[in-house]
């Protein structure tokens, strides 16, 4: 699950890759420096959407929401193994 602490480590890796300085980034963006350093550093308990969209606006992101796939765990992978053999063994 994305939480705001992923969010924060990616504007700032790409923050970094586009060679922009918070400082520039936090003004495009209409935001303050101080909020956007405490977001890259996984300090910001709250930040709202509007200031989430915009900072990934300027940097060329968006947001992508998908279903969560169901991926079977360890023992359901065994169960299903042993169940598999089971059925073997009676051909």
């Amino acid at each position: 699950m994305v939480d705001l602490t992923f969010i924060g480590q990616q504007i700032a890796e790409r923050r970094r890759n586009l060679k922009l300085s918070q400082v520039a980034l936090a003004r495009k963006a209409l935001i303050s420096r101080a909020t956007l350093e405490a977001l890259e550093n996984g300090r910001a308990s709250e930040l709202g959407f509007s200031r989430i969209t915009k900072l990934l606006a300027v940097l060329g992101l968006e947001l992508k929401l998908q279903a969560n796939s169901h991926r079977p765990t360890l023992d359901e992978l065994l169960s299903e193994d042993r169940d598999d053999q089971s059925l073997d063994r009676r051909r």
